[in-house]
């Protein structure tokens, strides 16, 4: 059975950095779509990222241009590099396969301060 570990999140600047990382147990990365996702207080979750078996990427408008989504397939692990980060991008992060979704896991909370 898949399972997605997150980690890599904190309190950061407005303008500041961060990289999630996204481990996977049960199951090799380079095999499966993975996608970042993350849901702020009172609102939905959102599709933030994504890669595919190929390494295509695909992004959200809203954070097209300051983050990065890869892979490591020696790892296992799926990547979210998070730059120019803004008050709006808090939110608790989340990894899952990109079309269809598994048990989602923990979350990692990422927090931007103005």
């Amino acid at each position: 059975q898949v399972q997605f570990v997150e980690s890599g999140g904190g309190l950061v600047q407005a303008g500041g950095s961060l990289r999630l990382s996204c481990a996977v147990s049960g199951s090799t990365v380079s095999r499966r779509a993975i996608g970042w996702y993350r849901q702020a207080p009172g609102k939905q979750r959102e599709f933030i990222a994504g890669i595919s078996t190929g390494g295509s990427t695909s992004y959200a408008d809203s954070v097209k241009g300051r983050f990065a989504i890869s892979r490591d397939n020696a790892k296992n692990t799926v990547y979210l590099q998070m730059n120019s980060l803004k008050p709006e991008d808090t939110a608790v992060y989340r990894c899952n396969d990109w079309t269809m979704w598994r048990a989602w896991g923990q979350g990692t909370q990422v927090t931007v301060s103005s």
